[in-house]
Order: C-alpha cells, then sequence, then structure tokens
C-alpha cells in the first residue's frame, strides 16, 4: 500500500479553512463541480466534464473545525482523504492523508501532483472570499 501525505499553511482562519474544505460552492472553484455536504454518511461526487471524470465520495467524518474524512473513488482507485486542520497564531496548518493506493503508481503520481495543484487554487480561493 502507498499512502499519500501533503502538509500546507494558510494564513487564513481555521473556520475559512474549513469552510472551503466543506462548502460545495468553494469546493467548485478549486476541486471540481460537486454536491458535497460536510454529513456523516452522504454521498456525493465531484464531476469534471472536461476529463470525463466521475470521484464518488462518502463523508466518513466530520469533526469541525479540525478532522473531514471521505471516500474518493474514481476510475482505478479506492482511496479515502482525510484533511485534519489546527490553528497556531495567525496560522492554519493542513494536513491532507490521501490512503488505500496500491502502489506509487500512476495514480498515487496523479493524486500528489493534483492536490499540490489544487491546493494552490485553494490559496487563491482563500484570498478572494
Amino acid at each position: 500500500m502507498a499512502d499519500l501525505s501533503l502538509d500546507f499553511q494558510f494564513s487564513s482562519s481555521i473556520n475559512k479553512v474549513w469552510n472551503a474544505l466543506t462548502d460545495s460552492d468553494t469546493l467548485a472553484i478549486w476541486i471540481m463541480e460537486n454536491n458535497f455536504k460536510p454529513i456523516v454518511g452522504h454521498k456525493s461526487q465531484f464531476r469534471n466534464d472536461d476529463w470525463n471524470l466521475i470521484v464518488d465520495c462518502e463523508v466518513l467524518v466530520v469533526d469541525e473545525p479540525y478532522k473531514l474524512s471521505y471516500t474518493w473513488v474514481g476510475g482505478p482507485i479506492n482511496t479515502i482523504v482525510t484533511w485534519t486542520l489546527k490553528q497556531e497564531g495567525g496560522t492554519t496548518y493542513l494536513h491532507l492523508e490521501h490512503t488505500g493506493f496500491e502502489k506509487e503508481d500512476q495514480a498515487f503520481n496523479g493524486a500528489k501532483y493534483g492536490w499540490a495543484d489544487k491546493v494552490e487554487k485553494l490559496k487563491k480561493a482563500l484570498e478572494e472570499v
């Protein structure tokens, strides 16, 4: 098994970052169009029609504003995404665990690159909100 672990820092408050991780409209700005709701058991989809990509999700953990976890199932991958947040002073620390990859293959490396790229879009979205 291969697990992806990434850390990010934001000057935005923990509540603002949490909102960007859980609000469907904001998620659409930095990840994909979706019908996400931060409710344990809620099933949703992230969709990118340009790439003909659909990712199915089911929310597993909601501990506002500290932890959010959901399944991330699309194409060849059946994985779990977990975001952990903490605030120290004026900095919010965001930790991403994306677990369940079979090996460090194309899907793993695609996720690694993809999340880093998406979080850059998140940073811009947080500046605009």
